[in-house]
C-alpha cells in the first residue's frame, strides 16, 4: 500500500507539472494567461464603461468630471473624410515646380464648388517636385494628393535656403462677436465636463447657433494660481487678467427655457468666484472649409544637422475649419510636419510621420505635430528626433485629442507647452521621453502653468510630471507606465495619479470608448 500511494502521488505531481508546462508554453494561451496572472483588468475611479457601451462619469465634490473628447476632428468625426474627384493631374518637371503647382491651385480656385463645398483634387503623380518658395492654398474645397509618402512616391522638396513653410493653407479673418448677442451665464459654478448651463435670457438663441463660450480672466484668479509670482529672470512676464480671456467655439444643440445645451463640453470650470462667464454668437468670415492633403512625402534640403536656414514647416494651417492631413511624411524640417494655428478648428491629422528634424536642439524648434487650435484630432502618428512632439501652445482651447502616437529619440517633453492650455487628451502615447503637465515657471518669458484638464490615459513614457494647478481644475495620469517625477519646481500640488504601472486598464483607449458611446462609427 505504501508503494502504491507514493507512486500515485508522484504520478499526480508529474501530470500537474506537465499540464502546467504545456499550458505555459502554448502560443495560443501564453500571453493572455500570463497577463491575467500579472494583472487583472481594472477601471478608473473617474469613469466606467457600461455593458451597453455608455460611459458613467464619476464627479468630484464640485461636479467636475473628465470631459467627453469624442467630438473632435473633421466634422466632429460625424462625417468621413471625402474622396474628391481628380480634376487636375500634375507630373514632375525640370526645374522649380512651385509655379506649376500654384497655378493649378489658382485655376481650380476659380471654379465653382459643389453643394458640399468641394472643388476637387489636384493629383501630383510620382516623382520629385523641387519648390524654392511657399505654395499657398487660399480657397475652399481643394485637396492636394500624391501617389505615396515614400521616396518612390510623390516628393515635394523645399529647396535652397530660407526658413519657411512649404505648404501654407490659410483663409482670413477672425472670431467676430455679433453685436447685441451676448448674455451672461447665471450658474454660480459650471463644472468641467458639463454640456449645459443657464443664462440670463436664451430667447435669442436656437439649436444650431454657433457661439463663443467666454470665460474672462480676473486678477484674483491670476493670484490664486500664483502666476503673478513667477520667479523672474530677464524677459519674464507675470500673467495679467486681460491676457487670459478664454474663448471656446461651441454649437448649441438645444434650448430648454434659459438652459443652453452645447455640443462639446466645458473643459475649464466657470466659477463666479473668479469671473462671470457668457455666451455670444459670432462670425468668422474668410475661414476656409474642406481642404485636405494626402499621400505626399515632404522634405527640406539642409546643409548640416544644425542648419536653420531651410524649410521650417511642411504644412501650416490657419483660419480653416473641417480639413485634414492623411498619410504624409515630413523629413528634415526645422519646426513641424503639421502646425495648426489658433484659427484651425475640426482638423484631423492622421497616419503621418515627422522624421529627423535638422536644427539646433533648443527652444522654438522641433514641435513635430503642433496644435494651437480647437477640437482637433491627431491620431496614428510617429516622430523621431523631435523635441515637443505632440504639443499645444498658449491658451489652446479644447477639447483636443492626441491618440495612438509614438515618439523615438525625443529631446524634450510631450504635453501642454505653456500658458494654460485647457482640455487635451493624450491617449495611448508611447514615447522614450517625457510627458509633462506642470508649472514651467520662468521658462521662456514666463510659461507658468502649462495647462488644466490635461488627461493622460494609458500612456507609456520614460518619465512624467503631472501636477494640479493651485485652482481651477485638475490634471490626470491614469494607467501611465513609466517613472513619476517631481517636475521642474518643488512644492506643487500632485496631479490625479491612478494605476501607475498597472496593466489592463479598461477601456484601453478612453477616446475610442467615448467615440463608441457617442455612436460615432466613422473617422
Amino acid at each position: 500500500m505504501k508503494h502504491k500511494f507514493t507512486w500515485s502521488v508522484l504520478a499526480v505531481l508529474t501530470s500537474t507539472f506537465l499540464f502546467s508546462f504545456i499550458k505555459a508554453h502554448d502560443p495560443t494561451t501564453t500571453a493572455h494567461s500570463r497577463q491575467n496572472t500579472e494583472q487583472n483588468p481594472w477601471e478608473s475611479k473617474y469613469l466606467n464603461v457600461n455593458k451597453n457601451g455608455s460611459i458613467t462619469y464619476h464627479p468630484d465634490e464640485k461636479g467636475n468630471t473628465i470631459p467627453d473628447f469624442s467630438l473632435v476632428g473633421y466634422h466632429h468625426g460625424l462625417k468621413s473624410i471625402p474622396k474628391l474627384k481628380i480634376v487636375k493631374t500634375l507630373h514632375p518637371t525640370t526645374g522649380d515646380a512651385g509655379n506649376m503647382i500654384q497655378q493649378a491651385i489658382d485655376e481650380l480656385s476659380k471654379l465653382p464648388s459643389d453643394k458640399n463645398g468641394h472643388r476637387g483634387t489636384i493629383l501630383l503623380t510620382k516623382g520629385t517636385y523641387p519648390i524654392s518658395g511657399t505654395i499657398h492654398l487660399k480657397s475652399d474645397g481643394i485637396v492636394l494628393k500624391g501617389e505615396g509618402n515614400s521616396a518612390n512616391g510623390t516628393k515635394l522638396i523645399a529647396t535652397g535656403k530660407g526658413s519657411r513653410s512649404l505648404l501654407e493653407i490659410s483663409g482670413t479673418g477672425k472670431i467676430t462677436e455679433i453685436s447685441g448677442s451676448r448674455v451672461n451665464i447665471t450658474d454660480a459654478y459650471v463644472p468641467t465636463g458639463a454640456k449645459s448651463f443657464q443664462v440670463t435670457d436664451a430667447k435669442a438663441f436656437k439649436a444650431g447657433d454657433k457661439i463663443i463660450l467666454f470665460r474672462p480672466g480676473s486678477s484674483n484668479w491670476i493670484k490664486d494660481i500664483q502666476m503673478d509670482q513667477i520667479i523672474a529672470r530677464e524677459g519674464t512676464k507675470q500673467w495679467t487678467a486681460e491676457d487670459y480671456n478664454l474663448s471656446y467655439e461651441r454649437e448649441i444643440t438645444k434650448i430648454v427655457g434659459n438652459t443652453v445645451f452645447i455640443d462639446n463640453p466645458v473643459v475649464m470650470a466657470i466659477d463666479q468666484k473668479y469671473s462671470t462667464g457668457a455666451i455670444y454668437k459670432y462670425s468668422y468670415k474668410g475661414r476656409l472649409q474642406e481642404v485636405g492633403v494626402e499621400d505626399i512625402l515632404f522634405e527640406s534640403e539642409y546643409a548640416n544637422d544644425t542648419d536653420e536656414n531651410h524649410g521650417n514647416i511642411a504644412i501650416d494651417f490657419d483660419h480653416i475649419e473641417n480639413g485634414w492631413v492623411s498619410g504624409i511624411t515630413a523629413r528634415f524640417f526645422i519646426y513641424a510636419a503639421v502646425s495648426l494655428n489658433t484659427g484651425a478648428k475640426n482638423i484631423t491629422i492622421k497616419d503621418s510621420k515627422c522624421l529627423d528634424a535638422k536644427s539646433i536642439i533648443t527652444g522654438g524648434r522641433r514641435y513635430s505635430f503642433n496644435n494651437n487650435g480647437q477640437q482637433n484630432l491627431f491620431m496614428n502618428l510617429e516622430t523621431t528626433e523631435g523635441r515637443h512632439d505632440y504639443v499645444t501652445g498658449a491658451k489652446t482651447a479644447g477639447p483636443n485629442v492626441f491618440y495612438n502616437c509614438k515618439s523615438r529619440n525625443t529631446h524634450a517633453d510631450i504635453g501642454p507647452h505653456h500658458r494654460w492650455a485647457t482640455g487635451t487628451l493624450y491617449d495611448n502615447i508611447d514615447t522614450d521621453g517625457q510627458i509633462n503637465v506642470q508649472d514651467r515657471g520662468n521658462w521662456g518669458s514666463g510659461h507658468g502653468w502649462a495647462g488644466v484638464t490635461q488627461v493622460l490615459w494609458n500612456c507609456t513614457v520614460e518619465s512624467a510630471a503631472v501636477q494640479n494647478p493651485w485652482a481651477s481644475g485638475k490634471n490626470y495620469a491614469i494607467g501611465l507606465k513609466g517613472k513619476k517625477v517631481a517636475g521642474r519646481l518643488p512644492g506643487k500640488p500632485d496631479g490625479e495619479w491612478e494605476g501607475q504601472d498597472h496593466k489592463n486598464l479598461q477601456p484601453p483607449s478612453l477616446f475610442l470608448a467615448q467615440v463608441k458611446a457617442a455612436g460615432i462609427n466613422i473617422r
